[in-house]
C-alpha cells in the first residue's frame, strides 16, 4: 500500500508543481482553482496518512509561485505567506476551536478576499521604492514601474508619522466594469480575450512596457503588513486606520466581528451580494484581530495560523449541451468536451466545457441534449458538472467515445494499466499532437516565441515546411513564403517571416530547461525539466540516464523518470535532438564546463534568503562548481549555508552535527579556499 501512496504522491507533487507554474508564472492556469484545491487536498491528506513519505520540499509546505522571465527578482524583506482554505462552515467551525484553544475570546476582522495578483509594495521614508509579486513568498518579480502606474497608489505615503520602513501587502485587481470594457473592445480587434479579470490584472500588470499598463484601468487594495521600520500596530483594523491616514488605499468593506456569528453573518451577506462588489471576490478572510494574539498563534512553513480564506463555492448556471467532441493534446491524450449554447458564467460568456474523459462522462449521466449545470466561478476553464434530469425529453442520446483519431484515424487506446485516460499512438504524424507540440514549443512554458502560434504551427506543418518539430529550426525564408499565412497579397514575404526568424534565432540561446520543456516528454513540465537541467547538466547525460538515476534528482521522482527514459528510447525523439543540436539549439548547461569546479563532492542544503543569489541561482551555482544541491538536511549533507530569518533546517543541521556557513564562507569555498 505505501508503495502505491509513494507513487500517487509523486504524481500529486508533479501535477501541482507544474499547475503552479501555470497559474502564478504563465497566468495561463489549465484546472480551476477548486480543482486545484482539490488536488492539494488529496496530497495533504496522503501526507497525514503517511508522514514518512512526504517530502522536504512539497508543495503542502511551500506557497508555491513562479517567477516571470522577463522581470529581475528580488526578495521580500519579510516573507509573503499564502492562506490555508476552508470550504464549509464544518471547517470553519473547526478553525474557530483551534484558534479559541489557543486564544480565548478572540476578536476577529473578516474582509472580501480579492480575485486579484498578489502584490507587496516597499516604502522607504515615505516613498514607495519598490513593487514586486508574490513569486514563491521569499523573492518576487521587480513590477516597480508598472505598478507606479496604478493610479489609486500612491508614491508617496502622507500624515505625520511617516515610518522609516513599511511594506505593505495588497491586491492588484481589474474593476469589473472597467475588465468588461476590455473584453468588448477586444472582442470589436477580433483579439484573443482576457478569460477573467483576474488573469486580466496579471497580464496588464506584467507588461514588458509600462506604457501598456498604464493603459489599463487597474486598482489596488491594501490588506497587511510585512517589515517596518519606525511603526507598529495593536490590531489589525488599527492597522488599516493608520494605513488609510498614510493615504493608502484601504477597504471600506471590513468588519470587526466579536463572535462566531457574526463572522457567519458577514460571510452569508457577501456570499448573496458577491457581484455587488466593483471587483471580483473568490471569498472571505478572516483574521484574529489583535497584533499580539497574531504573534501568539504564531505560522505554519506557507500561512499564519491566524488567518483562514472561507472560499465560497464556484458559480454554476445551466444550458443545453448541444455536443460532445474530443480534442487531441500534444501528448495523444483524448479529452472529450461539451459544446454548448452560448451562455454567460462569472462574467464571460462560453460556449464549450469541459468532462476530462469517457469515465467521468459516464460517472456523471450526461447525454448529448441535456440541459447541464456548468461551473465557472471566473475559473478559465468552465466544467460539465450534472445534467438536469427533469428537464429531458427523450431525445437525448448517449455519448460514444470514438475508437479512432478524428485526426489521423489511428485506433485510439489506454497507455498503460489503469490510465482512465485514451491516447492516439501515432504521436510521429498524428496531425493534431504536430500542431500542439509545435504550438507548445512556442509558449511561454517552453520556448516562448511569441510570433509562433497556433495558426502559425498549423501554417507551417499544412504547407509541408516541417514535418515535424526536428525540422523547426531549419526553416528559411524561401520555405515560408511557400504558405499564404507568411506572404502579403503580393506574394512577397510578409513581416512575420522575419520575426519568426529572428525569433527562432533567440529560442536556440534559451537555458537548457527550456529545451527540455519544448521535448514535449509527458509529465515534464517547467519544474521537473530545471531539475533535470541542474542535476544532469545536458540532454545526453539525461538520454543515458537510468530510470533509477533520475527518479533519485529532487523534482523528478519515479513516475517522470519512467516518461524520460520511455521518450528518449524512441529513434525519432533521436532525431529531434541530433536536428536541434546540428541548428544550434542549447542541449547543454550554460558554461558548466567552463567553471572551477571547486564544490566537487560537497552537497549543500541552503536556508534563509541570501544577499547576492536567489533559490533559483544558488542552486545552479553549487551545482556548476561541482557540488550537489539538496533540499532536506541529512547526514549526507557537508554544509548548511544559511541566510536571514533561517528555517527549521538549521535546528536539524546542529542537531545532528552538520558544519554551518554563511554567504561569506560559501563564497570563499567557491573560489577553492
Amino acid at each position: 500500500m505505501s508503495n502505491q501512496a509513494r507513487h500517487r504522491m509523486s504524481e500529486l507533487i508533479n501535477e501541482i508543481r507544474d499547475h503552479q507554474f501555470k497559474y502564478h508564472v504563465l497566468d495561463a492556469p489549465t484546472i480551476t482553482d477548486s480543482e486545484f484545491d482539490g488536488v492539494l487536498r488529496e496530497l495533504t491528506a496522503l501526507e497525514a496518512k503517511y508522514p514518512e513519505l512526504r517530502e522536504a520540499d512539497s508543495p503542502t509546505l511551500g506557497i508555491g509561485g513562479g517567477f516571470a522571465t522577463s522581470f529581475a527578482q528580488h526578495d521580500h524583506i519579510e516573507k509573503m505567506m499564502s492562506l490555508d482554505n476552508v470550504f464549509d462552515t464544518t471547517e470553519l467551525a473547526s478553525w474557530f476551536d483551534r484558534i479559541e484553544k489557543e486564544v480565548p475570546n478572540p476578536i476577529y476582522l473578516c474582509e472580501l478576499k480579492v480575485d486579484g495578483l498578489a502584490i507587496n509594495l516597499t516604502y522607504e521614508n515615505g516613498q514607495l521604492v519598490r513593487g514586486l509579486t508574490r513569486g514563491n513568498g521569499v523573492t518576487g518579480e521587480d513590477v516597480t514601474l508598472n505598478v507606479k502606474t496604478i493610479k489609486n497608489l500612491p508614491h508617496t505615503l502622507v500624515g505625520k508619522n511617516i515610518p522609516a520602513l513599511i511594506e505593505i501587502r495588497g491586491e492588484v485587481f481589474f474593476p469589473l466594469a472597467a475588465f468588461n470594457e476590455l473584453n468588448d473592445g477586444l472582442e470589436e480587434l477580433g483579439k484573443a480575450l482576457f478569460a477573467n479579470p483576474r488573469n486580466a490584472a496579471a497580464g496588464s500588470l506584467r507588461q514588458k512596457d509600462p506604457r501598456v499598463t498604464a493603459q489599463r484601468p487597474l486598482s489596488v487594495v491594501v490588506h497587511g503588513v510585512g517589515a517596518r521600520e519606525g511603526i507598529e500596530f495593536d490590531s489589525q483594523s488599527g492597522a488599516y486606520a493608520v494605513l488609510k491616514e498614510l493615504g493608502l488605499p484601504t477597504s471600506n468593506r471590513f468588519t470587526v466581528c466579536a463572535t462566531r456569528g457574526e463572522v457567519e453573518k458577514y460571510i452569508a451577506h457577501y456570499g448573496l451580494h458577491r457581484h455587488d462588489v466593483e471587483h471580483e471576490i473568490d471569498g472571505v478572510v478572516i483574521k484574529v484581530d489583535s497584533i499580539a494574539e497574531q504573534a501568539q498563534l504564531g505560522f505554519t512553513s506557507r500561512a499564519p495560523k491566524w488567518a483562514i480564506a472561507y472560499k465560497y463555492p464556484p458559480e454554476e448556471v445551466t444550458t443545453r449541451l448541444l455536443d460532445i467532441k474530443v480534442s487531441i493534446g500534444r501528448t495523444g491524450r483524448v479529452t472529450p468536451f461539451a459544446f454548448m449554447e452560448p451562455v454567460k458564467v462569472a462574467g464571460s460568456t462560453v460556449t464549450n466545457a469541459t468532462l476530462h474523459n469517457a469515465t467521468e462522462i459516464v460517472r456523471k449521466g450526461v447525454l448529448i441534449g441535456d440541459v447541464v449545470v456548468i461551473r465557472k466561478a471566473g475559473d478559465v476553464i468552465p466544467e460539465v458538472l450534472a445534467p438536469v434530469i427533469e428537464r429531458r425529453t427523450g431525445k437525448e442520446v448517449a455519448f460514444v467515445m470514438p475508437t479512432h483519431c478524428p485526426e489521423c484515424g489511428s485506433a485510439l487506446r489506454a497507455m498503460s494499466d489503469g490510465d482512465v485516460d485514451i491516447r492516439c499512438p501515432n504521436a510521429r504524424s498524428c496531425p493534431a499532437q504536430l500542431r500542439e507540440r509545435i504550438y507548445y514549443i512556442g509558449s511561454r512554458a517552453a520556448l516562448d516565441i511569441d510570433v509562433l502560434g497556433y495558426e502559425a504551427a498549423a501554417a507551417l506543418l499544412d504547407a509541408r515546411i516541417i514535418t515535424d518539430e526536428s525540422d523547426l529550426f531549419n526553416v528559411t525564408k524561401e520555405k515560408l513564403i511557400t504558405s499564404d499565412f507568411f506572404t502579403k497579397k503580393d506574394g512577397t514575404p510578409g513581416l512575420n517571416v522575419e520575426k519568426l526568424l529572428a525569433a527562432l534565432e533567440v529560442a536556440k540561446t534559451a537555458p537548457l530547461w527550456r529545451t527540455i520543456v519544448a521535448l514535449s516528454i509527458r509529465h515534464v513540465g517547467p519544474t521537473a525539466a530545471q531539475a533535470l537541467a541542474t542535476h544532469a547538466g545536458s540532454i545526453e547525460k539525461i538520454s543515458t540516464s537510468t530510470a533509477e538515476e533520475l527518479a533519485q534528482i529532487d523534482g523528478v521522482g519515479v513516475t517522470i523518470a519512467d516518461s524520460i527514459v520511455e521518450w528518449f528510447s524512441i529513434d525519432w525523439h533521436q532525431e529531434i535532438i541530433a536536428k536541434w543540436s546540428a541548428a544550434g539549439v542549447r542541449v547543454e548547461q550554460e558554461s558548466v564546463a567552463q567553471l572551477p569546479q571547486t564544490l566537487t563532492g560537497l552537497t549543500f542544503v541552503v536556508t534563509g534568503g541570501l544577499e547576492n543569489f536567489t533559490r533559483d541561482s544558488i542552486a545552479e551555482t553549487i551545482i556548476a562548481h561541482g557540488g550537489k544541491s539538496a533540499s532536506a538536511v541529512s547526514k549526507k549533507t557537508n554544509y548548511l549555508l544559511v541566510g536571514a530569518e533561517p528555517g527549521s533546517k538549521l535546528a536539524k543541521a546542529l542537531e545532528i552535527g552538520v558544519p554551518v556557513i554563511d554567504e561569506a564562507r560559501f563564497k570563499e569555498l567557491l573560489a577553492g579556499r
